[in-house]
């Protein structure tokens, strides 16, 4: 007998409910019936051990995430504040930091990271791990303005998680003490008449935008002094090194204590912490009647269970009566409740970079 017959004869004289070894892959046919293929080889059992672990390993990170939502924070927070100590931007970091400490448990500490419009700092906050344990103070500069200044490596809007929504707060056109003009129509009648011998300090790109929409309002022609923040630019307009600056309402004590000028606000009413200064609304000229906002952010991908924690502790930090005189004080407005969520951020963002983004354009503002 053949070996081939040998083999046919073996596996057809087993009885019925024989075991088949699994590599063997022939069909079964026994009394006239046809039983279909069911066997596994080892490949295939290895094959569906794979994919059932890593259909456990996939779920592994989002249980990771949800774990660390629930203990959130464990250890202390990086607050990026794109801006040099000493100006607002840094102020109404510290106010915060000190209040949402005591609601997260975990001390906020401020690290500032300047330059580029703090186009530098907000990098860094878009290149960090998505865990919420870097955040950051941004503004107007540096999540709107920028990004139609700067050829960015991140995306302003992209790239980052809102949290919250702050405070806003109108800037005030200060000068030096020196400066000969009584009021604002007497400085535009200066300006004109003194063409391209004053200067104006920039600190921000939001600033610049201010300071080239009142020169195009006025017919006006002087020069921009950029710095890499506000503290140094008061310091310079102190000393009467740069004639104008645009700037938030912080330095009011000094114009108070006689040491530089204030002539309008670009608020809607007058400030009430400085209700002697009339706004540019008043004066003739609605188009300076703008806000710079400041606003949470953290980077894109972070947990949505530890946004909604930071969020509702900054919510109780702006309730807290001290906090909301600081900032006051400060010039800020904080925003309502109701908008203190991180869709109205993102809603502003954007609604913001339709609207001032066409104008950067017409205007001709670069980066400086």
């Amino acid at each position: 007998m053949s070996i081939s017959a040998r083999r046919k004869s073996v596996f057809e004289s087993r009885p019925a409910g024989s075991k088949i070894k699994p590599t063997q892959r022939r069909p079964l046919r026994a009394a006239g019936l046809h039983v279909h293929q069911f066997t596994v080889d080892a490949a295939e059992l290895a094959r569906r051990r794979f994919l059932h672990l890593a259909a456990g390993a996939a779920a592994l990170p989002a249980m990771s995430r949800s774990a660390q939502a629930q203990t959130y924070p464990t250890r202390p927070i990086t607050m990026i504040v794109p801006f040099p100590a000493g100006g607002l931007t840094d102020a109404i970091a510290r106010v915060l930091a000190e209040q949402i400490r005591g609601s997260l448990g975990q001390p906020i500490i401020i690290e500032n990271v300047s330059g580029a419009d703090g186009s530098i700092g907000t990098g860094r906050v878009a290149r960090a791990r998505p865990d919420g344990y870097t955040i950051q103070l941004g503004i107007t500069s540096t999540h709107m303005m920028n990004g139609a200044l700067y050829s960015l490596p991140y995306d302003v809007v992209k790239d980052f998680a809102p949290i919250t929504p702050l405070v806003a707060v109108p800037i005030i056109l200060f000068a030096r003490k020196t400066m000969p003009a009584k009021d604002l129509n007497e400085l535009i009648a200066w300006l004109k008449a003194n063409p391209n011998k004053a200067s104006a300090g920039t600190a921000s790109s939001f600033t610049r935008l201010a300071t080239a929409v009142f020169q195009k309002e006025t017919a006006t022609q002087f020069t921009f002094v950029p710095y890499r923040g506000t503290a140094p630019a008061i310091q310079d307009l102190v000393a009467s090194q740069i004639d104008l600056l645009f700037n938030a309402p912080d330095p009011l004590p000094l114009v108070r204590a006689g040491s530089i000028k204030a002539y309008a606000a670009t608020s809607d009413t007058r400030l009430a912490m400085a209700p002697d200064i009339p706004t540019f609304g008043e004066m003739g000229l609605p188009a300076l009647s703008l806000s710079a906002w400041y606003a949470l952010f953290a980077p894109k991908g972070t947990p949505k269970e530890t946004i909604d924690r930071l969020n509702a502790a900054t919510a109780q930090a702006l309730a807290d009566l001290a906090v909301q005189s600081r900032l006051a004080n400060l010039g800020g407005e904080i925003f309502p409740r109701e908008r203190q969520t991180p869709e109205a951020l993102g809603a502003l963002q954007k609604a913001q970079i339709e609207k001032w983004w066409p104008l950067i354009k017409e205007f001709g503002i670069k980066a400086e």
